[in-house]
């Protein structure tokens, strides 16, 4: 089924191939009027979110992880995580509704005047303050990645054998020396669910695209309106102008087809080769 999903994408996209070449993934200009298309704003805006969202998310993640595997007693370790996975069966939607009428306002009041107020000198914190941008649907992502990200964490070290930590004591090991080896023998396995919440980041859709701002451009800024790849097809597939539109769409999704399957299948290689060592 995958081959042949890939292979439907392949010939749609055919016509759009033809005429841009690579050229579609390195040119800026998205213009159905004019009928030229290309990929580039959308690449940035997936690769940049996704990205960043998990920088937010795995410092986070891996505190969790920790804190239910290795600190929290047995009386909140089971509804802490139950709160946790809770997160992962939210429909994205929801994130979205969120986003536009509760996280978006804070963004644009709160956080993002106090960003400009003491980093208004990085190029990243500049501009004008929106509340919706590539900032806001990073921070919503990593929301929706964490749940990911720390139950893989979790389990790959709940699967250290217990003689490992118990030796670590024997041989006068405080809690956070012994946690820290966890941490060192688990790097495979955290490797492989950060890969995997990676993955998810790049192929959300209709969260990211209610909240960072549809604009097909490339800026430094992080408060700028940006553009996903999945974000696009949902936007304009439904409205396409002419078969020219329909087959870049279509290579749009191609392309993000290609990068997510690629990630996933590392992640799963990743988890896999611990799971096994365990």
């Amino acid at each position: 089924m995958v081959i042949l999903i890939a292979l439907e994408m392949y010939k749609d996209s055919a016509e759009s191939r033809e005429m841009f070449g690579f050229g579609f993934i390195f040119s800026s200009e998205w213009n159905p009027v004019t009928e030229q298309f290309g990929a580039l704003p959308f690449i940035f805006g997936t690769v940049v979110s996704s990205l960043l969202a998990l920088l937010l998310s795995l410092p986070v993640s891996i505190g969790v992880a920790v804190f239910l595997s290795e600190i929290a007693p047995s009386s909140i370790r089971s509804p802490f995580s139950f709160l946790i996975e809770i997160l992962a069966a939210i429909p994205s939607i929801i994130y979205g509704f969120w986003g536009i009428f509760v996280f978006a306002p804070f963004m644009r009041n709160t956080v993002q005047p106090f960003l400009q107020s003491y980093f208004g000198f990085l190029p990243f914190f500049q501009g004008v303050i929106y509340g919706t941008g590539l900032l806001t649907a990073s921070i919503i992502l990593a929301i929706m990645i964490t749940p990911i990200i720390t139950a893989v964490t979790r389990d790959v070290l709940k699967a250290i054998p217990v003689s490992q930590r118990e030796a670590a004591y024997a041989l006068g090991a405080t809690k956070w020396e012994a946690i820290k080896m966890a941490l060192l023998n688990a790097k495979s396995g955290i490797l492989g669910g950060a890969v995997l919440g990676l993955g998810r980041a790049i192929g959300e859709t209709m969260a990211v695209t209610m909240v960072i701002g549809n604009k097909a451009q490339i800026k430094a800024s992080l408060f700028e309106p940006a553009y996903s790849m999945a974000s696009v097809i949902a936007n304009e597939f439904a409205e396409a102008s002419g078969s020219l539109h329909i087959s870049a769409l279509i290579e749009v999704g191609l392309i993000l087809f290609g990068v997510t399957f690629v990630i996933n299948s590392l992640a799963r290689l990743l988890i896999y080769s611990v799971t096994r060592n365990a």
